[in-house]
């Protein structure tokens, strides 16, 4: 019998993120041969539906309830358990983001099945999905199977390519309406604190400050580089903790995973915990005024000197070339 594989799709801002097209990626490889049928909360839903077919979804779920219009764990995981009750699939796939590690834990807990939390690579053996995946903060990589019951996966941004966009492709959106009751939490309203660059989680380019860039208006050379280079800025803890910055630009062990394209540290001294949750960017360019700075043992290219005095040469000459 063909199996299904459910993909939760998230929106952001109106749009679909990128890391649900690589969600629909990773769900291919897991069952090829069966369909793929995407799975829509809240408001724009509709609109994104179109999206994920055109990128390899088969069909569209989207839930209609009032309720689902702001993310709530009591009321996604109510209307995901009735989803997946009611389809029966073969896995369900989720982003790795803020809602992924609330929500897939919870599903798993009530399905009684293991979770496959944060896959950067997944092959397949014999019919059977092989995943990788980091442990001990990301000092070692673990791969691993699932023997039994649905496989509930969370996939990292920007590690899976997402299929190529195909606009031929159509299929059927139905509206699904659950049951949504007992909520022990209701969002009225969010405030989004303001900061450019976007998502840090599924940036390709992030530009990263330390407690080296010594004050709050320290972090406005990383911001004019990250504008020119159409990335987003980041933080150590050491920054935030030093009120610097905003928690939310917080990247390392206890702050945001990244694995963008390109990072550059400036001020970073490289503790492991910072380096728990950008060293497996692709290409990193470490500043630092200490030779013996241990960001420069993960970096790809280092510049010894002081960051003052290098951003503002490095954001002057990128001008000339990008914009």
């Amino acid at each position: 019998m063909e199996k299904k594989v459910l993909v939760l799709g998230e929106i952001k801002d109106g749009n679909l993120r990128n890391v649900s097209l690589e969600a629909i990626a990773c769900a291919k490889q897991i069952r090829n041969d069966g369909e793929i049928t995407g799975v829509l909360f809240g408001n724009h839903a509709k609109d994104c539906a179109e999206t994920m077919i055109h990128y390899g979804a088969d069909r569209i779920l989207i839930a209609e309830n009032p309720e689902l219009s702001h993310y709530t764990t009591d009321a996604y995981t109510q209307a995901l358990m009735q989803i997946i009750n009611k389809e029966s699939p073969h896995a369900v796939v989720f982003g790795h983001t803020a809602k992924g590690k609330d929500l897939a834990p919870r599903l798993a807990a009530k399905l009684g099945v293991g979770l496959v939390s944060d896959a950067v690579e997944i092959e397949m053996n014999n019919g059977r999905a092989i995943y990788t995946r980091a442990i001990y903060s990301g000092k070692a990589f673990e791969r691993v199977t699932v023997t039994e019951g649905i496989e509930l996966v969370s996939v990292r941004p920007n590690n899976m390519k997402a299929l190529k966009k195909d606009t031929s492709r159509n299929g059927p959106v139905t509206a699904f309406d659950p049951e949504i009751k007992n909520l022990r939490t209701i969002v009225k309203e969010i405030v989004n604190k303001t900061r450019g660059g976007g998502d840090l989680s599924e940036a390709k380019i992030i530009v990263a400050g330390g407690r080296g860039v010594k004050s709050k208006e320290g972090f406005r050379p990383l911001e004019e580089l990250a504008e020119v280079l159409g990335g987003a800025v980041g933080a150590s803890r050491g920054a935030c903790d030093a009120e610097y910055c905003d928690y939310s630009m917080q990247i390392g062990q206890t702050g945001k995973v990244v694995t963008p394209d390109l990072y550059i540290a400036a001020g970073i001294s490289g503790a492991i915990q910072h380096l728990a949750g950008m060293s497996q960017s692709k290409i990193v360019v470490a500043i630092n005024k200490d030779p013996e700075a241990p960001i420069f043992d993960v970096a790809d290219y280092g510049i010894v000197g002081d960051l003052f005095d290098i951003v503002p040469k490095l954001t002057a000459e990128l001008k000339k070339i990008l914009v």
